[in-house]
């Protein structure tokens, strides 16, 4: 086993905030368009604005308030603003942020890839197996030279590149078990409970209710945690079996608990828990690693780890959607691209894989998923 110390540990590298990054040699910014400006696109914007080697000049909304606040919040009122996010890729921007609904990735994925463009997609890849194929079919035609994120800031975050570091070290010996588990509080049960969608504005309207333009939500927001949990374990399961159900939630059709486990390569089984409805004050968003020499415990605030000799934690400084978004400007702007879009959809099929156990109360395995859809 590789000798690895705790003052070594912390010593990892670790991505730099974006505050701390100065201007290199590049004779101008990164020119940036945003496709789909809610809450998570309009963070993501005013976050990469922060980087001295990036501009956003572009805001793509089919709402236009939503482009109002965007623009206010990124801090750049000479923004273009768009409505057709295909404009905005035959712009002359250079890279694309697409943080548009779930349902729309897989068509504005394709359409990025085709105008050659550098991406950075909000995860998930899909919401079902045939849109998550269509997104490795266009990722594996892209021109090597484009650079292609996803939004899985597990990968990028300092705290988890230092505790994969750990792991790979042998520090906790041989993995035995996984557990993985985000339960927070999301719905009350007392929410209104809007009618059924009729059109497309109402269906835009409510894309956060249904699994048809949300997918499930172990799709869409649980695959952070497996997608980790796939990183940290080299690859993807071999099958699943899951349960869930509907507690408080009245509205759409999105389960509000669900349990899942999945049978990994190496007889490693790893079980993750999901809920909707905790209280206020509870939440829990982790995953932990099981040796048979310790544990690694990860999170989006810190990592910890236990050899025998008292637990030793480490915190994060930052959201690490900041090591995300440094990681991509970096990568662009030395031209050193990366295409992690097959990667993306397989953590995206995991999650899928789940909620297929779940629906059909039984055991499925991956090549069954991959064959009949």
């Amino acid at each position: 086993m590789t000798h690895f110390s705790r003052r070594t540990a912390f010593q990892a590298a670790a991505f730099v905030p974006f505050q701390a990054v100065r201007s290199s040699a590049q004779n101008s910014a990164i020119k940036v368009g945003l496709i789909g400006a809610g809450n998570r696109g309009a963070y993501t914007g005013s976050t990469i604005a922060k980087d001295p080697r990036v501009k956003v000049v572009a805001i793509c909304d089919v709402v236009e308030e939503q482009i109002a606040a965007a623009k206010k919040r990124i801090g750049n009122p000479d923004a273009k603003e768009y409505k057709d996010f295909r404009d905005v890729l035959a712009s002359d921007v250079d890279a694309i942020m697409i943080a548009t609904p779930v349902y729309l990735h897989p068509e504005h994925f394709e359409a990025a890839v085709k105008s050659g463009k550098h991406i950075y997609m909000e995860k998930p890849a899909g919401l079902d197996v045939a849109g998550c194929k269509r997104v490795m079919k266009a990722a594996d035609s892209a021109d090597r030279k484009v650079n292609i994120t996803f939004g899985f800031q597990q990968r990028y975050g300092g705290v988890y590149a230092k505790a994969k570091q750990f792991l790979d070290s042998g520090a906790i010996g041989k993995v035995r078990e996984v557990h993985g588990e985000f339960l927070k509080f999301a719905l009350k049960g007392d929410e209104p409970v809007p009618p059924i969608p009729r059109n497309d504005k109402e269906k835009l309207e409510q894309w956060k209710l249904w699994r048809s333009t949300f997918g499930e939500v172990i799709v869409e927001t649980y695959v952070h945690n497996i997608d980790a949990i796939n990183w940290f374990l080299g690859g993807h399961p071999l099958k699943a079996l899951g349960t869930g159900g509907r507690t408080v939630e009245k509205r759409g059709d999105l389960l509000d608990h669900l349990s899942v486990t999945y049978d990994y390569p190496n007889k490693v089984q790893m079980t993750f828990i999901g809920s909707q409805m905790t209280p206020k004050y509870f939440r829990s968003n982790r995953e932990r690693y099981i040796g048979d020499n310790g544990f690694i415990e990860t999170a989006r605030e810190y990592w910890t780890y236990n050899t025998g000799s008292g637990p030793v934690t480490e915190k994060s400084g930052h959201d690490i959607t900041v090591d995300a978004l440094t990681e991509f400007v970096r990568r662009v702007s030395e031209g050193k691209p990366e295409n992690v879009g097959v990667r993306a959809a397989e953590s995206t099929l995991t999650s899928i894989l789940g909620q297929i156990a779940i629906d059909r109360k039984r055991e499925v395995t991956w090549e069954e998923m991959m064959r009949n859809a």
